[in-house]
């Protein structure tokens, strides 16, 4: 039987699944975006089939979604990254949700019935703030790499410790005042994730049960309870949080 593939090429990361005709994933991959979107594809795409031992000539069907969904050549179709995004959510929890998905260069929140219809959608790419792209910067201005930002901010002890800036450059200069008066960068690392968090949740209203994805969520774990502080409600990380929208472009290769 044929295998259907999806591949998500973001701003900062692509992602591929591959999925069979009863949506069971056999096959993750990805890797960096960088600047040959074609290539980064590609990549992806093959380390999906890698994992899932098969060749491509077994692959029925393909659907590219994401920033860079017209570079991906072998693609048979392309769908918008908000269809993907709640296609991929509603089928790991098939119920009234809202996605909240923080990506490198993007957010969107989107709402979703209990049938899986998109009821409403906001999406913002005009701005760093609220993206993965504005914590890499408060990391560089932290002095630590970004994968050590999720561990500091998990150590902090201060929760009151506040950013006020949504821009990039004045939280920059913000976080620098505020090292100069002694605020530990623990407690300002948190900061810059609540920041994030508050300004995608500004987007739109939130309701239901809120299911969170994207690279954001899935490499900085206290962003979950981040979130779950600020709606008051539990808020769902699935696992390969993200792939999910690869994993709605899959599905809707397979016709589902």
């Amino acid at each position: 039987m044929p295998l259907f593939a999806g591949v998500d090429v973001g701003s900062s990361a692509t992602k591929a699944v591959l999925v069979d005709e009863h949506l069971r994933v056999l096959g993750r991959g990805t890797g960096d975006s960088g600047a040959d979107f074609a290539g980064a594809a590609e990549s992806a795409f093959e380390q999906a089939l890698g994992q899932a031992g098969v060749t491509r000539d077994i692959i029925g069907y393909v659907v590219s979604t994401g920033y860079g969904r017209g570079n991906v050549a072998f693609a048979n179709a392309q769908r918008t990254e908000i269809h993907c995004h709640a296609k991929g959510a509603f089928h790991l929890f098939p119920r009234a949700i809202t996605v909240v998905d923080i990506g490198g260069q993007d957010n969107k929140i989107i709402q979703v019935d209990r049938r899986g219809r998109r009821l409403d959608f906001a999406m913002n790419r005009k701005c760093a703030a609220g993206t993965g792209s504005f914590l890499e910067e408060i990391a560089h201005r932290l002095r630590i790499p970004l994968q050590d930002l999720s561990g500091m901010a998990s150590r902090s002890t201060d929760v009151t410790v506040s950013i006020g800036s949504y821009c990039t450059v004045f939280a920059q200069t913000e976080i620098l005042a505020k090292i100069r008066a002694g605020i530990k960068r623990e407690d300002l690392a948190r900061a810059a994730m609540v920041s994030v968090a508050r300004r995608v949740l500004e987007t739109l209203a939130v309701s239901n049960e809120v299911v969170a994805t994207g690279g954001v969520v899935a490499h900085n774990p206290p962003m979950k309870e981040i979130l779950s502080e600020i709606l008051g409600v539990v808020v769902h990380v699935p696992p390969h949080a993200q792939h999910v929208g690869a994993l709605g472009a899959a599905i809707t290769a397979a016709g589902k």
